[in-house]
């Protein structure tokens, strides 16, 4: 086995932990990112490509659990759970239950705020220094209610995002219509978030973000991180056929990570959100900005030649195969909005870390800092990659 030593260890290659290593590596640390697959390669680049500064709003909330039997066992459904993974995420859905309670999700969206104030203006800075501000969209992002009773039911919603401070105009249909003209005709109206960017491709700026934690002086080590451990000399990695000696292990393996932080004793009820998106490749597209239709769970996301449709949560692991339902009906979902869509030209499953307050996990282990956890934004970890590895940084200096 192939002996490696470092300063900092950075176990994943998502846009998490590729954002941590570049930090810590302008900070003056000798780092190395432990990765199995192509850095960026997973949920960092199959997601909606939106930094979603308005994005406060926890996947529990009390109106999920008032229709939990509902959401979760309909497979149509924005939110659902395939009933062969029950038994094992019957713990992280009774914590679920708990954090949709009023006051727990009241306090959650109050932390989650507090992490994606300023995510755009940090994304803005951030993609000048890997060099892809070309890749960067400032229009926006739309919700869609389809009906005059669904948009005042999002009332509560968007009084919340605003007591946050969250930039949002309230649209009629027909202010909608003016943005987005080719969308079809609707009663109701619209939610206008003008601080949110878009990515116009979510996998070249995960090239460029690894190609710039390379240049930078970060050693990868393609390899799956099976063990950690602390010892009288810092902390041990195996990672086949290497073993990886480091005064600091950083643990941002996405949905790996709840293994890692159990072996140095850090038990964490995270689990996986399947997440599944559909692109159509097209020379015209037919949106500006990403746009949601809030009564199916998905967005319509412009990128470079293609339509992206991403959405439709499924609980249920990391080793059940796709679900063609799923990808089907994210496909006739889109033909709703634009039935000339015909059929996908590819698909994608990846697997989000999710945790039951939608909350993510940054701070030391508890048996010291030695190990810093940083994992478990779900929905938000794009937006939260500079905002977190800033955090990490700060953590490690203090």
């Amino acid at each position: 086995m192939s002996r490696i030593t470092t300063d900092v260890a950075v176990i994943g290659g998502g846009v998490i932990g590729l954002a941590i290593a570049l930090r810590l590596r302008a900070d003056g640390r000798e780092v190395v990112v432990i990765e199995p697959n192509e850095p960026g390669s997973g949920a960092s680049y199959g997601n909606a490509g939106t930094i979603a500064d308005y994005a406060v709003i926890p996947v529990g909330t009390p109106s999920v659990l008032r229709n939990a039997v509902s959401l979760l066992f309909d497979a149509n459904s924005p939110l659902s759970i395939r009933a062969s993974a029950l038994p094992t995420l019957f713990p992280w859905l009774a914590r679920f239950a708990r954090e949709s309670l009023p006051r727990r999700y009241r306090q959650n969206a109050c932390r989650i705020a507090e992490l994606v104030s300023g995510a755009s203006g940090a994304w803005t800075e951030f993609a000048a220094e890997i060099g892809a501000s070309d890749l960067l969209s400032a229009k926006g992002c739309l919700y869609l209610y389809e009906t005059q009773k669904a948009f005042k039911a999002a009332g509560a919603d968007i009084a919340l995002r605003r007591s946050f401070g969250v930039a949002q105009d309230l649209l009629s249909a027909g202010e909608v219509l003016r943005l987005e003209p080719r969308l079809p005709p609707f009663e109701g109206g619209g939610l206008f978030f003008p601080g949110a960017i878009n990515l116009s491709d979510p996998g070249e700026v995960m090239h460029r973000l690894s190609t710039a934690v390379r240049r930078a002086g970060v050693e990868f080590i393609r390899a799956f991180a099976q063990g950690i451990a602390r010892q009288s000399k810092g902390i041990r990695i195996a990672a086949a056929p290497f073993e990886i000696g480091a005064r600091t292990a950083i643990i941002a393996a996405g949905a790996q990570s709840r293994r890692l932080a159990a072996q140095i004793g850090d038990p964490v009820r995270l689990d996986t959100e399947r997440g599944y998106h559909v692109e159509f490749d097209m020379a015209e597209l037919p949106i500006e900005r990403p746009v949601c239709p809030t009564a199916h769970g998905f967005y319509l996301c412009p990128m470079r030649g293609r339509l992206r449709v991403a959405g439709l949560v499924e609980l249920g692991g990391l080793t059940a195969r796709a679900n063609p339902r799923r990808i089907e009906n994210l496909a006739a979902n889109a033909r709703r909005i634009f039935p000339d869509l015909g059929e996908p030209s590819r698909t994608w499953l990846g697997f989000r870390p999710s945790m039951p307050d939608s909350v993510p996990v940054i701070r030391p282990s508890r048996g010291g800092r030695d190990v810093i956890l940083a994992f478990g934004h779900g929905h938000i970890g794009l937006t939260l990659a500079p905002r977190t590895a800033q955090m990490v940084s700060a953590l490690l200096a203090a």
